[in-house]
């Protein structure tokens, strides 16, 4: 039974918490720690079996019998306590981004590999069952080779005014799952990126420096192209959708629903709205990065996504912001070596 310490009691953290309490046999919490723990939280935590509850999540890291961590704090936290938690040689699972900062990131990947622990990083959508599909059908061969990818991210309604203020702008917050889909299903690095970007949904948005709507073209190092289209506001829904197509055909994968069911009558043809919440759409995914991350502790084993596959998606969202400002493609690789 591998004990884990959760850093962060805020919505994913309970989110990860919840996984493990229901679906990972294997894993056991053995505290958690947020410097604004509440008696609502420290209930939902007693309700969830958690003997532990902390303000400071150093009790978790001197805990000599907690063996992984979870860092499910606020992003501008993420690479110190990463850090913190390697040199306490404990495992760690962190959620994305590690950090804005190159340097930073840099730091942390740097000390995990002297210290030999392991350090997963939380890109769950490799673990929805849709996108799993299509990269199951791309490296059987059965499109071919990878010509053009589609990436359609939408979120159901805009964030609050704040998180958007600290969010490290649409590229790092949101596309940044899109450009690690593009890596995963394309199985190939992305060489160049061109983005333009609009204010159509709120414009406080703006105010605050950044775009809600957004298209990003990326050129691959196999040839292929990819294209993701953003969104801060879709009206029906959480729009989730990708395709790859190539010499021999495509793979395409649209929105969850409710229910398959569509109704055809002299009226019209209709079928339900995608789910609107993320939570409801990529549960199952979220649990299946833990299971993972946990039997890679368990057993020895090299974890899904590692500090490499956090670090890209980070040089590919800077090459973003980038081109937005400066009107032109950028190289990734040109962001790496500043």
């Amino acid at each position: 039974m591998i004990k884990v310490g959760i850093i962060g009691a805020g919505r994913i953290g309970k989110v990860h918490a919840e996984s493990i309490t229901n679906y990972v046999p294997n894993a056991e919490i053995k505290g958690i720690a947020d410097p604004y723990i509440d008696d609502e939280t420290e209930e939902w935590a007693n309700s969830m079996g958690i003997p532990n509850v902390y303000k400071d999540y150093k009790e978790i890291l001197t805990d000599s019998e907690i063996e992984a961590v979870l860092v499910c704090s606020s992003t501008d936290t993420h690479s110190q306590i990463s850090i913190e938690a390697a040199k306490a040689g404990k495992h760690i699972f962190c959620e994305k981004p590690i950090d804005h900062d190159l340097d930073k990131i840099h730091e942390v990947l740097n000390v995990v590999e002297e210290e030999g622990v392991k350090f997963q990083v939380g890109f769950n959508r490799r673990f929805d069952h849709n996108f799993k599909a299509v990269k199951e059908a791309v490296e059987a061969g059965k499109v071919g080779e990878p010509h053009i990818i589609k990436i359609t991210s939408r979120d159901p309604e805009a964030p609050p005014i704040d998180y958007v203020k600290l969010s490290g702008g649409i590229f790092l917050d949101m596309t940044i799952h899109d450009f690690d889909m593009v890596r995963y299903l394309s199985g190939s690095e992305v060489e160049e990126v061109y983005a333009a970007g609009e204010v159509l949904v709120d414009p406080e948005i703006g105010e605050a420096g950044d775009v809600d709507t957004a298209v990003i073209t990326l050129k691959l190092k196999n040839g292929a192209i990819a294209v993701i289209d953003n969104s801060r506001e879709a009206a029906y829904g959480y729009d989730q959708r990708a395709e790859v197509f190539g010499s021999k055909g495509s793979v395409k994968v649209t929105n969850d629903r409710e229910s398959t069911a569509v109704v055809s009558t002299e009226k019209g043809v209709t079928k339900e709205k995608p789910l609107y919440f993320f939570l409801e759409r990529y549960m199952e995914s979220f649990a299946d990065e833990i299971k993972q991350f946990v039997n890679a502790v368990a057993n020895d084993t090299e974890v899904p996504v590692d500090g490499t596959d956090g670090l890209k998606p980070i040089l590919i969202g800077l090459a973003a912001q980038k081109s937005l400002e400066k009107g032109r493609p950028v190289k990734p690789s040109q962001i790496a070596k500043n």
